[in-house]
């Protein structure tokens, strides 16, 4: 796959995480291309990867600096830890793969919310939940799109 097309993708996802969405519903765009990518160019797309995205995503929320990036970074290790294994799961065990890779990074943003001070809700499962939805809709997409 071309740099040039991963790298779209996630100003693409960039821009659709920046938008105004609810705060109980706001889907994780960004974590969803970047995991994809993750499994998909693990040589294009890696830890690295994640690290300068999730400062990106710090830069232009205003939060807490390396918050984002702490927390994409862990994730993309764990993704990229079973990466070979996850080649031979079915698309539903992906999903449900997708879908703990996506509370585990929510879990890791309230620990470092809670540290700040300003603990959030345990709301963060509707983003989970919208997230991984979206990610199976794209997946199934894209797999019917390769055949």
């Amino acid at each position: 796959m071309p740099t040039k097309a991963i790298y779209l993708s996630l100003l693409i996802a960039f821009v659709l995480q920046m938008m105004s969405w609810p705060s109980w519903a706001h889907p994780e765009f960004v974590l969803l291309v970047l995991l994809y990518w993750l499994l998909r160019a693990p040589e294009v797309c890696n830890i690295g990867t994640a690290w300068m995205v999730g400062l990106l995503i710090d830069l232009a929320n205003g939060g807490l600096f390396g918050q984002h990036a702490l927390a994409y970074t862990l994730t993309a290790f764990l993704a990229l830890f079973y990466q070979r294994r996850l080649i031979l799961f079915t698309n539903l065990q992906q999903t449900g793969y997708i879908f703990l890779l996506l509370v585990f990074n929510q879990l890791l943003m309230i620990l470092l919310q809670a540290y700040r001070g300003q603990p959030d809700h345990i709301a963060f499962l509707f983003s989970s939940l919208i997230s991984v939805v979206i990610w199976h809709m794209f997946h199934v997409y894209l797999l019917n799109r390769e055949r």
